[in-house]
């Protein structure tokens, strides 16, 4: 009788349970079909994207040269916006708009495409092509001038003199003695005159001038102006220039020179620019020339535009040469740091002579200006 009852609560305990196992299998699947609810989904629709391209009109068709333009996205349903310019760069808001600087020099290609996101993640994007043109901003910060309006010497709070003959006439084979005498230097009816004279003088036969800025004015980068006109006479070397102020201390060529003006009397007429650099030097293969015919009889402008990519000589805003190597280092760019301007008549050379019957003629400058 006690095995009836052990075995009858034991067959009650196993269906109680087996009951509880299927209550809960078959709750367990009416909740799993329950749940089987498809997801939200919501995806953006009617995307436009507006491209604006900072002063484009019919003579700038590329802009104005910022590089700045203005984008603005909008779509049904969209919560926030990804843009990308094509370079790399990114930028996401929720505004939908957003103003962009490209910054390569030149005109280039870019497409500029967004992406529009839902709350749900969802997406729809498009893109445009736009072409735009960069260029340096101006240099239009006047920081050093002289006007040369004051008659008598040079002012000496802005420049100095190299005196003598140089070592092997300064480097090149000159003739000259450099003096700071008035019959060589002097500023009258508003032009500064730098005359080369045919005399004997402290052993040499000619004498004239190289005035300079160094330890006076010097500067890194910037727009230099000088209006000048130019000498006669085969043998005259009139040149407008720069050398970097470290030369003391790294001396020739590493310093750099920058040679924005060099004219040669026995090929009258033809103005050259040319850089001096450890790559390049002595017989420079970094240079550009123009043809003037009226050098001596007339005034031209004669500038270099200098910053950290490029340098470019002009004549009166025709540019005659740009240096832009494609590696710069030491060798190829010591245009990093400062530099100071000069102002010279040099008579002769090393691979050039000098007209006997010449007697005297001048450099005459209107005036030097100096741009950031």
């Amino acid at each position: 009788m006690l095995d009836f009852i052990k075995n009858s609560k034991l067959n009650v305990l196993v269906g109680l349970i087996l009951i509880i196992i299927i209550s809960c299998g078959s709750e367990g699947d009416d909740s799993s079909l329950d749940s089987v609810i498809d997801p939200e989904v919501i995806t953006p629709s009617n995307l436009l994207l507006t491209i604006d391209i900072v002063g484009l009109d019919s003579e700038n068709p590329n802009g104005d040269g910022t590089g700045v333009v203005y984008c603005t996205a909008s779509a049904t349903d969209a919560i926030k916006y990804e843009f990308k310019f094509g370079n790399g760069d990114e930028i996401t808001n929720t505004s939908g708009s957003v103003e962009y600087q490209y910054t390569d020099r030149g005109t280039n290609n870019y497409i500029v495409s967004v992406i529009a996101f839902s709350k749900t993640g969802d997406t729809i994007n498009t893109f445009q092509q736009i072409k735009i043109t960069v260029q340096r901003a101006p240099f239009d910060n006047l920081i050093f001038f002289d006007e040369f309006d004051i008659d008598g010497s040079p002012d000496d709070s802005k420049w100095g003199y190299n005196i003598g003959t140089g070592d092997n006439g300064w480097g090149n084979g000159e003739k000259e003695y450099y003096t700071d005498r008035a019959e060589n230097v002097i500023v009258e009816d508003g032009f500064l005159k730098i005359t080369a004279i045919k005399e004997d003088y402290e052993g040499e036969k000619y004498t004239s001038a190289r005035m300079l800025t160094q330890d006076k004015f010097e500067f890194t980068y910037g727009r230099v102006e000088v209006r000048a006109k130019l000498p006669f006479g085969s043998g005259t070397w009139p040149a407008i220039w720069m050398l970097g102020a470290n030369i003391d201390t790294v001396g020739w060529p590493a310093c750099g020179e920058i040679d924005i003006m060099e004219h040669w009397g026995h090929n009258h007429g033809t103005v050259q620019s040319a850089l001096h650099t450890p790559s390049s030097y002595g017989n420079t293969t970094n240079h550009g020339a123009q043809l003037l015919e009226d050098v001596s009889n007339e005034f031209h402008v004669y500038i270099v535009e200098w910053d950290d990519e490029e340098i470019v000589f002009s004549v009166d805003d025709k540019v005659t040469y740009t240096y832009n190597p494609a590696t710069k280092n030491d060798k190829t760019w010591p245009f990093t740091a400062d530099q100071f301007i000069i102002l010279n008549v040099a008579m002769g050379g090393s691979w050039f002579e000098i007209d006997p019957d010449f007697t005297e003629s001048s450099m005459l400058i209107d005036y030097v200006r100096v741009y950031q």
